[in-house]
């Protein structure tokens, strides 16, 4: 893999994506049942001329099944989306080869923005998120990602969720002089790090410092909270400069989409994505909002290289970013309205509606 992911023009990235999804798709024809089954009866090719034609399936079917590749015997790992209690989750199974290629593109996306040197970490969790080093959920598996990247790892939560501020002030202080990396999700950050400061009147200052999010969007849009005022507001209560999103989901993990300093999530060279209309599902262009599909060279352990996903998104150019980065560009919205969702979710069995339009 490249050094920075983000310098293949279009139709280099095209010709490169294209070739490895549709190998991607013979692959998990061949090595997956039931994969094989849904492609044979929704008549779709294997072999696509173009990045929209590729066959895709709704993220919701690893709820409802187990979508594997591999034999039994070769699961390191197994995922599982986030829920509440009584919610069907996803469970994703990698094997050695699909893990170590999703820790090697992470490292990839990450390294514009933090460099090579491990920067002294702090995670807004529980250590305990990390007891069953075989199965995690997708809390265990960021944070376990992300730690990669640092050094002098400090679990910032008790158990119960309240902010252990005697040891966040002593990891300050103690590492005052360096560059911090921060890692949390984007809901507990604002929640039981922010409005808890806000709320106690602490007044830490965590100077130099990069705060990498991600997930938990919806909750925060619901109290009308958006990036700019999640950005504004730490950098006033906590004093944290620097503010990166990400987009990324566990059915897909290691395919992170990163937010650069313009505010826009990127596509990396081995990952795309591709807007499609909620109800045709025919391809979008540039500017409309409509549901995300996601595209990734990384799973082979599962059938898992082309998604729809339940999120809505949109596509902003291409190439022509100002930070410089190339790739597509993006910002996602939310998720989709549940009405809606379950409107549609009969018809988008797989692929139908435009992924051959």
């Amino acid at each position: 893999m490249m050094t920075n992911p983000y310098t293949l023009v279009s139709d280099q990235k095209q010709n490169l994506l294209l070739e490895g999804l549709n190998e991607l798709t013979k692959h998990h024809i061949e090595q997956c049942a039931l994969y094989r089954s849904m492609i044979e009866k929704s008549s779709l090719p294997s072999n696509s001329n173009r990045l929209e034609a590729v066959p895709y399936l709704p993220v919701q079917l690893f709820k409802m099944m187990d979508l594997t590749s591999i034999p039994k015997s070769d699961v390191v790992k197994t995922l599982t989306s986030s829920g509440t209690t009584g919610q069907q989750v996803s469970k994703i199974y990698l094997d050695k080869e699909t893990a170590a290629a999703q820790s090697r593109a992470l490292v990839d996306v990450m390294k514009p923005l933090l460099g090579s040197q491990r920067l002294p970490m702090i995670i807004f969790d529980t250590k305990s998120v990390l007891k069953d080093r075989r199965s995690f959920s997708a809390r265990g598996a960021g944070i376990l990602g992300f730690a990669n990247f640092g050094r002098h790892h400090f679990y910032a939560m008790f158990d119960d969720m309240t902010v252990d501020w005697d040891g966040l002030e002593d990891f300050l202080l103690e590492h005052r002089n360096s560059k911090i990396l921060l890692f949390g999700f984007t809901y507990m950050v604002w929640k039981h790090v922010y409005q808890e400061a806000k709320r106690s009147g602490k007044t830490l200052d965590f100077g130099d410092s990069i705060l990498i999010h991600g997930g938990g969007w919806k909750k925060l849009q619901d109290e009308a909270v958006d990036s700019t005022t999640f950005k504004s507001e730490l950098k006033r209560v906590l004093g944290i400069q620097k503010v990166h999103n990400y987009y990324g989901m566990v059915e897909q993990v290691g395919s992170i989409f990163v937010e650069c300093k313009q505010g826009h999530l990127h596509t990396p060279h081995f990952a795309d994505v591709i807007v499609r209309d909620s109800l045709s599902f025919k391809p979008l262009p540039y500017g409309q909002q409509g549901l995300i599909q996601v595209q990734s060279l990384l799973p082979r352990s599962y059938p898992g290289h082309s998604l729809l996903t339940e999120d809505l998104g949109t596509i902003h150019g291409e190439d022509d970013c100002p930070c410089g980065w190339k790739g597509k560009y993006f910002t996602v919205a939310g998720r989709i309205p549940k009405a809606e969702l379950r409107g549609c979710s009969d018809t988008y069995g797989f692929g139908q509606g435009g992924s051959n339009s």
